[in-house]
């Protein structure tokens, strides 16, 4: 059997062969991007460098990026969706585009000494082309260049064969799809239909060609971008002739785990609870194992890793078993820890939350579920019982019920408990704004961490940063609330460092050149052989804040206007959170 380790080796040596360099997977939480609340494609750590500054490692780029997506909750318990995923993928930043990458991906499909897989199952999709784009002729022809039938070739409109922009403005572009026949092997058809559940999408490559502007009028972009993604469980379970993704080596010690834990096999009714079990308690692993220190709570993050929980835990009951996630995230762990070693360092944490949650849960679960029956509304079943909103939603859909979601709504708003960002909006991925305010306050947030290091102590450590158009988060380690003299020492300092006007510099090092610099690297082993760093100050060597960072900044410190700290509060166990703006 091809195992997972296989497919990954396989896919970055054959890109290294194509010149790429060999990046490592970022964060599941995205840096400085406030339209989405987890990494959802591995475009999202790569945005600078989409919009044009230079990375380090290159123009060319492959990785294997864990991603976190929830969009598609309701679909896991089926054969091929997921919540936590990894996407293989290669970068054009400005280098090789349609041909190239078309003709690459063909190959590593195709050619026995990759993937080996029948080109004559092979399909593919096209845009069509329509007012705003014409037709993607360039894709096409290279499509029947390497031997794919005209009837394979899908002609597809944008909902189907178009990537971004993410919000109204910004880099878009065509793409191009691939998909294998998944059913009986001898009948496969002549044509192409999307329709049909036995054609799996396995590849999809991205051309950001046209940058929608202010009008809304498509115009050329000065650096064309190639952004490809291929599914590590979907493939995997292609190349080894599966129908069931939970069959491989990436999902089926859980399976096991959860047969011997429920004394039951994963067979007929069971099939959907175990694979929402597996699905959610291991993406709950991976945001719980993650360096910025997510925990269970009822805002962001925390709002999904709890309903994750939740759901697994609501399951569980169905198999008849209780406090089991811990056991299944020990599984998760010796699968994963050699790819993502980051999950056995923070073990101990993954353990703790898991089981706090669970425990917190069991008690209200029964009597929750009594009160569903008897009517209780959602939003006393959510702030009482702590049922998520959406899985009062599906316990009444499995009676043909409905809830009124907007009455919900109103009364959460006068609750003010739900954070907004857990709302449908946050799950969807695309390049976040890199506009000047952006800039701004990411480039405060150097001269918060430097500053708090300088009150607080040397061990301050950055945990996760966030942005939104008119605030600056930053999670930090620290044991206690800080004081009132702390916190203005702190405003002070940074604001001593704004009225200095300081040059805001980069440099490229080898990360062990990097490393002795002195400069703040959090995540360091995140990064790839060579790294940016951006320092604050005439020169690297007396510069007052260095980090290694991918951007975007301002040139000055003059520019950022005064900062100011509206909140500081913790996060979570041992991590304190500040809330601040620029005047």
């Amino acid at each position: 059997m091809t195992t997972a380790s296989d497919i990954r080796e396989k896919y970055l040596n054959f890109f290294k062969e194509k010149g790429h360099a060999v990046i490592p997977s970022a964060s599941l939480v995205p840096e400085n991007d406030p339209s989405v609340l987890f990494t959802t494609a591995g475009m999202h750590p790569l945005v600078p460098y989409l919009l044009g500054e230079k990375h380090p490692s290159g123009a060319r780029l492959a990785d294997v990026q864990k991603c976190i997506r929830t969009g598609d909750i309701d679909e896991v318990g089926d054969y091929c969706h997921h919540t936590f995923f990894e996407m293989l993928g290669n970068w054009s930043l400005g280098d090789y585009f349609k041909k190239e990458v078309i003709a690459w991906s063909f190959e590593f499909l195709t050619s026995e000494k990759w993937l080996g897989l029948d080109k004559n199952r092979l399909a593919v999709s096209v845009f069509k082309g329509d007012a705003d784009a014409p037709f993607d002729e360039e894709a096409f022809e290279t499509w029947k260049s390497l031997g794919i039938d005209e009837k394979r070739i899908a002609k597809l409109p944008k909902k189907n064969n178009w990537w971004g922009p993410a919000g109204d403005t910004g880099p878009c572009g065509p793409d191009t799809e691939m998909f294998y026949w998944v059913g009986d092997p001898d009948k496969v058809p002549e044509s192409f239909n999307d329709d049909s559940p036995f054609w799996l999408e396995i590849w999809n490559d991205v051309f950001m060609q046209y940058n929608k502007n202010l009008d809304g009028n498509f115009e050329p972009l000065s650096q064309k971008n190639v952004d490809t993604g291929m599914g590590l469980e979907r493939t995997l379970a292609v190349v080894n002739g599966f129908d069931d993704n939970y069959k491989t080596d990436l999902f089926w010690p859980i399976i096991e785990k959860i047969e011997e834990l429920s004394g039951k096999k994963y067979q007929g009714d069971l099939i959907k609870a175990m694979r929402i079990i597996a699905d959610h308690l291991k993406a709950s692993t991976f945001i719980l194992g993650d360096e910025k220190g997510v925990a269970p709570s009822n805002t962001g993050q925390g709002y999904v890793l709890r309903r994750l929980i939740r759901r697994a835990v609501r399951y569980g009951k169905q198999l008849g078993i209780k406090l089991f996630t811990k056991e299944i995230a020990k599984v998760v762990i010796e699968m994963y820890s050699r790819v993502y070693p980051e999950l056995l360092k923070n073990k101990d944490f993954i353990f703790d939350q898991l089981t706090q949650e669970e425990e917190k849960f069991e008690k209200t679960l029964e009597h929750g579920l009594k009160e569903f029956e008897r009517g209780t509304s959602p939003f006393i079943l959510f702030t009482t019982y702590g049922f998520p909103i959406e899985m009062t939603k599906e316990l009444a859909a499995e009676q043909g019920k409905e809830i009124d979601e907007q009455k919900f709504k109103e009364e959460m708003e006068k609750h003010q408990d739900l954070s907004r960002t857990a709302s449908a909006g946050m799950f969807k991925g695309g390049l976040s704004d890199a506009g000047e305010e952006n800039k701004r306050l990411h480039t405060a947030t150097h001269l918060l961490h430097q500053a708090l290091q300088d009150v607080l102590g040397v061990e301050i450590t950055q945990k996760g940063s966030n942005i939104t158009a008119e605030r600056l988060r930053f999670d930090f380690t620290f044991s206690r609330k800080m004081t009132d003299e702390e916190k203005k020492k702190v405003e002070d300092l940074v604001n001593e460092k704004i009225a200095e006007k300081l040059p805001v510099q980069k440099i490229i090092l080898k990360k062990e050149e990097a490393e002795k610099t002195g400069a703040s690297h959090a995540f360091g082993d995140k990064y790839g052989d060579e790294v940016s760093v951006y320092f604050i100050g005439d020169s690297l060597e007396t510069a007052w804040s260095k980090e290694f960072c991918g951007g975007p900044h301002i040139e000055n410190t003059g520019d950022l206007g005064h900062f100011k700290i509206v909140k500081e509060e913790a996060s979570s166990a041992g991590i304190r959170r500040i809330k601040a703006v620029l005047e």
